[in-house]
Formats: C-alpha cells, sequence, structure tokens
C-alpha cells in the first residue's frame, strides 16, 4: 500500500511540473529567418521556442507577438491570430522545442491607409500562450509604425521544430 501511495505522489509531482505553463524567460525565442517561405506579398517564418529550463513545461494556443524598436517600443499593431490550425496542449521536455508560423506582410506594398512603413524594427516581443511577461527574438524587418493595419499573423504553437532540415 504505501507503494501505491509514493507513485500516486510521483505521479502528480510529474503531472503538476508538465501542468505549469512555460516561462518566459525560461524559453529561448528564435525565428529562422533562412527558412522563409513568400507567397502574395507576405513571408513566413518559423518562430521557434526552446524550453531552457530543467523542467518540462506546457503551452497551448496563441502567443503574443509585436515588433519593437531599440528602445523597446511597440511598433504597430500586434500579430493577428490566425484558426487555420487547432490548438492543442504542446509539453516541452527540457531542451525541447516548439513552434508556431508567422505571417508577415510586406509593409512596402500595402495599400492600408495609415501604415507609414519604416525600418526601426528591431526585434520581435513574444508572450507564450497564457504569459504576461515577454521573451524577445532578434528581427530585423519592415513594420508599419503606427496600430491599424495588422501585417503580422501567428497560429496556434504546434510540438517540434517548424524548419525544412527539422
Amino acid at each position: 500500500m504505501k507503494h501505491l501511495s509514493t507513485i500516486s505522489k510521483t505521479a502528480r509531482r510529474a503531472a503538476a511540473v508538465i501542468a505549469a505553463t512555460s516561462v518566459a524567460g525560461l524559453l529561448g525565442a528564435w525565428v529562422a529567418v533562412t527558412q522563409g517561405n513568400g507567397a502574395a506579398g507576405s513571408i513566413y517564418y518559423p518562430l521557434q521556442f526552446t524550453n531552457l529550463s530543467h523542467h518540462a513545461c506546457a503551452m497551448r494556443g496563441f502567443p503574443g507577438v509585436s515588433a519593437v524598436d531599440r528602445n523597446g517600443h511597440q511598433l504597430g499593431s500586434p500579430a493577428s491570430w490566425g484558426h487555420a490550425v487547432p490548438a492543442r496542449t504542446v509539453v516541452l521536455a527540457p531542451g525541447a522545442t516548439a513552434h508556431t508560423i508567422l505571417r508577415w506582410s510586406d509593409v512596402a506594398v500595402t495599400t492600408a491607409p495609415g501604415c507609414h512603413p519604416t525600418f526601426s524594427a528591431f526585434e520581435l516581443r513574444i508572450y507564450p500562450p497564457g504569459q504576461y511577461s515577454a521573451t524577445y527574438a532578434a528581427f530585423g524587418l519592415e513594420v508599419c509604425s503606427r496600430p491599424g493595419p495588422v501585417y503580422m499573423s501567428v497560429e496556434p504553437v504546434l510540438p517540434g521544430v517548424g524548419t525544412i532540415n527539422g
């Protein structure tokens, strides 16, 4: 009987660790820039999340993504959420990677009023799903300097590396 309660406690502890959401400071985020694939004025990039902690964590849903300048000021509107892929829970073991697809629309050719393109985006500010603390990924791109037109979107987080070579 004692053995069963020990197993039960261990299983509960493991479930609690896995159920803990991924904390931004324990996730490395990066854009696979060389893996961009374009179509009709948009380029699709894998946006990767790597678990840098020593514990498994879970993510479910959409990250919050916005472009920022060198001073950390948001440029334009945050990324919208695409619903072509259903959300599911992704468990990341230590060192494991998950991804989403970031769609960027070329603001240089946009006809949306009020965009005012700028080249000053320095990086992406990324909030993992369900989190209020951000992590950052270096990524220079041309963005709208004012809120209004939405020029980026993301899909829900998916398991595995999202690059062509895995």
